[in-house]
């Protein structure tokens, strides 16, 4: 008993400031929850990762067998998206993430006991029901849970634990590869069980907004009283924009079919944007996560605990990007610039993609460390305003629907680019450099992703915010 008061007694003060963060107890639980979601399916990506070298000498395999493991996993994701994103738009979107969560545990066991790379080629199928369920169900109640005026900050705090599950992932999982590389995966099954009691703890919101969670933290510096408005409606109104052409329907976005949704989603323009760019984003990210502690024993020289290490250090990076890229963004819209959560992001991911290159070319690891952590930390920046964006612009009738349009792509770029960078860096360029090359090759994805941003998404975001808050039926 008085062990358990010492530990609350520890944590008493670290929740008491987290509290003040986020805006009190209740933000704090429901963030903490989201963010243990997304941090188990991150975990376990980091996992096959770090595990590369081992499981290539105990299976007989090579590095396309490498990028499969990781790539069937989003494949069943993206085939799975559509459905999932219909079910959080009409059933318990919290009853979805538990039996999602009881799967991925699952999975993560059968992994561990795996007797043939066909056999966890297997296992990692039932992975795909996290990763489906995942971004509809959340992005739905983010919307309904949390005001427009912050869901930017707020999608910072939730996608810190997609960066801090690669992240442990990556550090945990290192260090316990050099034991057996079925340590990793038995490891990652016993948080299931606290992510599904942070679950089973969570009200189901309210799909009207009646449920949403005031801010009754410290009041945030960078608002204003200037007249511009805190959100991007009012921002888009004190301008004068003027929305896009309405749709042609007379159903409530819930009453939609399927085909119909989808091609409500896709009509509109900054949502095709914003998807391409994020889709784009996603790819890089997927494709050097999955190589990066073996593309960096080989360029830097250094074994696999400190390679292990850095990649932790890189996630340091990416998470101090997600929480200030969110808050950025937030304080330029309030501050009268109507597409800040779209310029943000396309700003950072483009710096991104400016400092990977000398980290990439180095050979020298302090200096390879330096800028691969500037531009972790631009390149998480862009994914909170980005998803903030996505709700602005759709009424939340088909926030589940529309996440899931967006999980579809994402994900066939998440399951084609360890494959792709598997085979590109070991067919194309061969020469023993193959994954410096490759790495370098797929920044062109980051400044196509830049690019669709500051362009088309800039000019289409104002009028699309104007379009869903006049198509918002009560």
């Amino acid at each position: 008993m008085a062990s358990n008061n010492g530990l609350a007694g520890l944590l008493a003060p670290l929740r008491a400031r987290l509290d003040r963060q986020v805006g009190g107890k209740q933000r704090r639980r429901v963030i903490v929850t989201f963010a243990a979601v997304l941090a188990l399916d991150s975990a376990d990506k980091a996992t096959v990762g770090t595990n590369a070298t081992q499981l290539q000498a105990a299976l007989d395999i090579g590095r396309p067998e490498i990028g499969l493991l990781l790539a069937v996993s989003s494949l069943v994701a993206a085939l799975a998206a559509i459905p999932a994103g219909v079910l959080a738009d009409r059933f318990s979107r919290s009853r979805l993430l538990r039996g999602a969560v009881v799967l991925w545990g699952v999975a993560m066991l059968l992994s561990a006991v795996a007797t043939s790379y066909g056999f966890l080629l297997g296992t990692r199928l039932l992975l795909g029901a996290l990763v489906a369920v995942a971004g509809p169900a959340i992005a739905s109640m983010v919307g309904d849970y949390f005001p427009e005026s912050d869901r930017g900050r707020v999608y910072g705090y939730i996608l810190s634990g997609e960066l801090l599950g690669a992240g442990v992932g990556f550090m945990v999982s290192g260090q316990l590869a050099l034991l057996s590389w079925r340590a990793p995966f038995a490891a990652l099954v016993l948080p299931t069980a606290l992510v599904w009691w942070l679950l089973r703890h969570l009200d189901e919101p309210a799909r009207d907004g009646s449920d949403r969670i005031p801010d009754d933290g410290i009041p945030d510096p960078d608002a204003t009283s200037d007249g511009a408005g805190t959100t991007a409606v009012d921002v888009v109104h004190a301008h004068g924009i003027e929305p896009t052409p309405p749709t042609a329907t007379a159903l409530r976005e819930e009453e939609l079919s399927l085909p119909k949704a989808v091609a409500q989603v896709l009509s509109v323009r900054t949502n095709r944007n914003l998807i391409v760019a994020s889709a784009l984003g996603y790819f890089f990210f997927s494709g050097i996560r999955g190589f990066a502690v073996e593309f960096e024993k080989q360029q830097y020289g250094i074994g696999q605990s400190l390679a292990s290490t850095l990649v932790l250090l890189l996630g340091i990076g990416a998470l101090i990007g997600v929480l200030w890229g969110g808050r950025a963004a937030d304080a330029w819209m309030r501050r009268g610039r109507v597409a800040a959560r779209v310029e943000v992001p396309g700003l950072t991911v483009l710096l991104s993609a400016v400092f990977f290159v000398p980290a990439f070319l180095t050979g020298q690891v302090f200096v390879a460390a330096l800028f691969l952590g500037l531009a972790a930390m631009c390149l998480g920046a862009a994914n909170p305003p980005f998803d903030a964006a996505r709700l602005d612009i759709m009424p939340g009738g088909l926030w589940g629907r529309a996440e899931a349009v967006r999980s579809l792509l994402r994900d066939l770029g998440d399951a084609s680019a360890p494959l792709l960078f598997g085979v590109v860096s070991s067919s194309v360029f061969s020469d023993g450099s193959g994954l410096r090359d490759t790495f370098l090759l797929a920044l062109v994805a980051l400044v196509a992703a830049s690019a669709v941003a500051l362009t088309v998404g800039r000019r289409s975001y104002p009028h699309d915010v104007a379009a869903a808050q006049r198509d918002r039926r009560p």
